[in-house]
């Protein structure tokens, strides 16, 4: 099926939209598991594509910054049809979701102060800091694994996480660099081009509305597409580096909110990155939420469109792969780091402890367990425990 590329697609436009709605709509399970039906579903199942197609598709998702399974994506969508197919096969797989975390955040804004609420969050915060450790941990063991330059790296990003609570963003760039500069000499950086793709992108997504708060629209813009420029090697990426901005420096959201945000993304399906959507809303309404999700997704996919009919020719040289390496561990020693930065404000009592550690237990041991049904456990188990600790409720 390799001369897929080259001849009339088995598939038409809509079917291949379709297709994106429904795994929007059902897709759990995190950015391997979203890959993981694409490949099953696409390659294997239809054909519609060949698997040089997907391979492809994937370096590059695994290469650019953006939330991995959006990138791959669009990057099918542009196998036969193009800008027209990577755009409307990105907006249907993120849109389901999207629509889904601001209807959660009207609920939350709407019946956040209600102790059932409280309660649900109280289990489900706990769970997400284990479900964020582990992620921790496999990105560890897979990206960084016994090289020492890649440790250090990684060591220093998650130091300065947990000491500064914020993400410092020309520290992902500093560890490409410096990954590159030791792995494969200056004599390829005419050639590999992708430190000025990676810092050349600034707010696009301000005063996308008109008629709202037009500063605060566009300092979420601002902020947004800063985080979705540097969303490496995971959706998970993306949380130390929003808590910085949301939490600490613009204080948009107080620490229980934010992990609430996170949670939010654990239960429902799509990428995790579509917290940004929930953080959107309780920040600025339907317009922040709209704002939020742009800036956050057009550098993903604006670094999937622009080098995709490139990337045959380019995507192996070593300055590129020694670049992208030390920014992912980088961004690993980040999420690491943040793993401490959450666990302080949601681990609070014996209970939350329990919950956290059992989530890291039943992980370990069930490979396969997805982790909707320990966020939907977690969230049970908040509603049993909660008003026995808290009884003088809110």
């Amino acid at each position: 099926m390799n001369t897929t590329t080259a001849t009339a697609p088995g598939y038409t436009l809509g079917q291949l939209v379709l297709y994106m709605l429904r795994l929007g709509t059902f897709g759990f399970g995190g950015p391997v598991a979203l890959v993981g039906y694409m490949h099953r579903d696409l390659v294997e199942q239809r054909p519609w594509l060949s698997e040089d197609d997907y391979r492809e598709g994937l370096a590059l998702a695994q290469m650019m910054p953006g939330p991995l399974a959006a990138q791959l994506g669009i990057y099918l969508g542009h196998v036969h049809y193009h800008i027209i197919g990577a755009t409307l096969a990105g907006i249907a797989f993120v849109l389901p979701s999207f629509l889904m975390v601001v209807a959660l955040g009207w609920a939350y804004a709407h019946f956040g102060g209600l102790s059932w609420m409280q309660a649900v969050f109280y289990g489900v915060g706990a769970a997400v800091v284990g479900i964020i450790a582990m992620s921790a941990y496999k990105l560890t063991t897979k990206t960084v694994g016994k090289n020492r330059l890649l440790w250090a790296i990684y060591l220093t990003l998650a130091i300065v996480t947990v000491l500064t609570e914020s993400e410092i963003a020309w520290l992902f760039i500093a560890g490409g660099l410096i990954n590159w500069l030791v792995v494969a000499p200056p004599k390829w950086l005419s050639k590999s081009g992708l430190n000025a793709v990676a810092t050349a992108q600034v707010p696009v997504a301000s005063g996308v509305l008109s008629g709202f708060d037009w500063p605060l629209l566009a300092q979420i813009g601002l902020f947004f597409t800063k985080a979705g420029a540097f969303v490496f090697g995971s959706g998970l990426a993306i949380v130390p580096f929003l808590y910085g901005g949301v939490v600490t420096e613009h204080h948009w959201l107080n620490d229980k909110q934010f992990v609430d945000a996170v949670a939010v993304a654990m239960i429902t399906p799509g990428p995790v990155v579509i917290t940004v959507g929930f953080i959107g809303y309780l920040v600025a309404g339907f317009a922040g939420a709209c704002v939020a999700a742009l800036g956050t997704f057009l550098p993903c996919y604006l670094f999937t469109v622009l080098p995709a009919p490139y990337f045959k020719k380019y995507g192996k040289l070593p300055a590129v792969k020694a670049f992208v390496d030390g920014i992912t561990a980088a961004a690993v020693g980040a999420i690491t780091g943040s793993v401490i930065v959450i666990a302080r404000r949601s681990i609070v009592d014996w209970p939350t402890i329990l919950l956290a550690l059992a989530t890291v237990l039943l992980l370990w041991r069930f490979k396969k367990l997805q982790e909707p049904i320990i966020v939907i456990a977690a969230a049970l188990i908040g509603l049993a425990v909660y008003p026995l600790i808290h009884t003088h409720g809110f």
